[in-house]
């Protein structure tokens, strides 16, 4: 489950359509029901971890690889089979022990929306058939809908819950204002205390927050270990080509520090990276409709016209790399070790197994081809400080 906050993707959505994404949110994977827990496995609750406790941590998991690459042998299989013979790779949310598949699908949009139940129902199979384990919806998408329509998908598909993770965000509920807000009585003392209560209830496994600031998350981690409570795993943000500042500097040092993972949305910026805006604005698109208006007003803005100068310059990469514009930059996104999983949103079966063919992309990100797209866009932030050590 993720808590939100409300607020503008890349600062220029509307009052309307900045409610979809601002809200607190869980990711509520595994089992129906989880038992009452503590924290994941008992980390030291400092908010900077000494170099002796790196160094564990370290040790710790090449003990887990040696383990896992032991194991496969004995039952002959390979590492691909343990990704579910699909060959999508998964990895851990965070520092948690919740392992994800590094694409995931969302409903935003689209499910009870822009799309027929019909086709929600292909998009989560083909998605599903790929590897994919993790769907992401929330409870103001489609004034709920969205998150029915998932449920009844999963139920009749008859897929086991415990092969899931679904993660849905509160925040913008209802009319009424006690049906709204990341309170207590909302969510059934604010929001870490309310987290852990749902987390002990077994409503959910984890929780994690979307469009929160990085003061806040650490605020709710030192609360959390301050009072013995649940901190959280993940947060939700924006990242694609065009917006980079907090995943790729603020995120890392909470990642390194308190264990927190990124799982991030829109790798296509709404479709502007897809290439369908090169030539203005088409009637069927999704900047056509009224209550869009503010993406069109992006699009033909001044840096709207020199983002699709950039998307023409990065085509040749494509080329290259032999994979459409759409697949280099989902590619892109995940080259980011930091990301624990990329949240594709599809409107159509084709548009789907297109991103979903990133993965076949992602091999081929050397770290020449990335200094090659960091000098055409020139918007790589800066950073002080190397976690990687």
């Amino acid at each position: 489950m993720l808590a939100a906050r409300t607020g503008a993707a890349g600062g220029h959505l509307s009052e309307d359509s900045s409610k979809l994404r601002r809200q607190s949110g869980f990711p509520a994977g595994g089992k129906d029901k989880s038992p009452k827990k503590t924290p994941d496995n008992g980390k030291d609750s400092s908010l900077s971890p000494s170099g002796p406790s790196q160094l564990r941590a370290r040790q710790l998991a090449a003990l887990r690889e040696v383990e896992m690459s032991w194991y496969l042998k004995l039952c002959d299989l390979s590492s691909e089979h343990a990704a579910g013979a699909t060959g999508m790779p998964h990895r851990n949310l965070g520092k948690s022990g919740l392992r994800v598949s590094c694409l995931g699908l969302g409903t935003w949009v689209t499910f009870g929306g822009q799309i027929s139940d019909e086709v929600a129902e292909r998009l989560m199979t083909i998605a599903y058939e790929s590897g994919v384990n993790l769907f992401d919806t929330a409870e103001v998408y489609a004034a709920g809908k969205a998150e029915v329509i998932l449920g009844s998908i999963i139920k009749k598909k008859g897929w086991r819950r415990s092969s899931l993770v679904i993660t849905t965000k509160l925040y913008w509920g209802g009319k009424a204002e006690t049906e709204r807000g990341l309170s207590r009585k909302h969510i059934i003392e604010e929001i870490v205390r309310a987290m852990t209560h749902v987390i002990n209830q077994g409503m959910a496994m984890y929780w994690g927050t979307s469009r929160w600031s990085a003061m806040e998350i650490m605020e709710a981690y030192s609360v959390a270990r301050q009072f013995n409570m649940i901190p959280p795993v993940c947060e939700q943000a924006e990242y694609h080509l065009f917006q980079r500042e907090k995943v790729e500097v603020q995120l890392p040092e909470l990642y390194h520090k308190i264990g927190v993972g990124a799982m991030t949305w829109s790798p296509l910026a709404c479709g502007i990276i897809s290439g369908k805006y090169g030539n203005g604005v088409p009637e069927s698109s999704r900047a056509s409709l009224k209550c869009y208006q503010w993406l069109k007003e992006r699009i033909v803005s001044e840096e709207g016209r020199k983002q699709q100068n950039k998307l023409k310059d990065l085509s040749p990469i494509a080329e290259r790399l032999g994979c459409t514009l759409p697949q280099l930059a989902v590619a892109w996104c995940l080259r980011n070790e930091g990301v624990s999983s990329v949240l594709l949103g599809s409107s159509t079966p084709e548009q789907l197994i297109e991103n979903l063919g990133a993965i076949q992309v992602l091999p081929k990100m050397t770290s020449h081809v990335v200094n090659e797209i960091d000098n055409i866009l020139r918007n790589k932030p800066y950073s002080k400080k190397d976690y990687r050590s």
